[in-house]
């Protein structure tokens, strides 16, 4: 099969696959006298297993070290374990910073109702005062106040 028929197997863009390709992640397919790149079906398989794996956010180096597991099905898969943990890790990681940004987006959003010109608005002038260096409601520890309520108490 040519790139775009992988493409369509995999469901993975045709310059992903090339790029795949480059970073050696896909191995260089057999290229055919009239110059055509023929793909077989083990291509499709390890383009499938790397997809799957972009789909759980795990990332290339990391998908190499895999594929590297998967050739050795007598080794130890300790590796694979310690691997995967890692990744575990990184993902409860950006899981704390993500909850973390919705509190502080929630926070900022409550500066501002609808309705007001935008010279007026809470959430702008939150970030107007973060920009000059000072506290702002999104930021704010517990003992801080925000921008509005530092200006009622003025």
């Amino acid at each position: 099969m040519r790139i775009g028929e992988l493409a369509k197997a995999t469901g993975i863009d045709v310059e992903t696959l090339r790029y795949y390709e480059r970073v050696m992640l896909l191995q260089l397919p057999v290229r055919q006298t009239n110059g055509y790149r023929t793909y077989g079906q083990d291509a499709v398989e390890r383009a499938n297993f790397i997809r799957h794996c972009r789909a759980l956010d795990i990332g290339l180096a990391d998908i190499r070290r895999l594929l590297d597991f998967a050739l050795k099905p007598d080794a130890d898969c300790s590796d694979v374990n310690r691997l995967l943990d890692e990744h575990l890790a990184r993902v409860r990681a950006k899981l704390k910073s993500l909850r973390t940004l919705e509190k502080q987006l929630t926070r900022l959003r409550t500066q501002c109702d609808a309705g007001h010109r935008a010279a007026d608005c809470g959430i702008l002038q939150e970030l107007v005062a973060a920009a000059h260096g000072e506290a702002c409601a999104c930021h704010q520890s517990d003992g801080n106040t925000s921008l509005s309520n530092r200006k009622a108490q003025e």
